[in-house]
């Protein structure tokens, strides 16, 4: 059985509950507009965690991708949604 696509609103909740565990981080910090490096995530984080979404969503995500150049929260979010939403179409 294949994983469906969760909607945007349902995705972005996805993305942030893996953040939290693989980031350890409190789901309150997570705002939109923190920045990757005010949540105290490194480079080994961001691999944690699109190796949980890689899992999660049953796709491949490169390791050279436009994950690594998101500065902020949300650009890292958007970066990963529509990742997922075009690879699983």
């Amino acid at each position: 059985m294949e994983a469906k696509v969760p909607d945007q609103t349902e995705l972005v909740d996805q993305i942030i509950d893996v953040i939290v565990s693989e980031g350890m981080i409190d789901r309150d910090k997570i705002k939109l507009d923190a920045s990757i490096e005010s949540l105290g995530l490194k480079s080994i984080d961001i691999v944690m965690i699109l190796t949980a979404l890689e899992e999660k969503f049953d796709v491949y995500i490169p390791m050279d991708g436009p994950f690594h150049e998101a500065k902020d929260v949300k650009s890292l979010i958007d970066a990963m949604a529509s990742y997922i939403s075009k690879e699983k179409k």
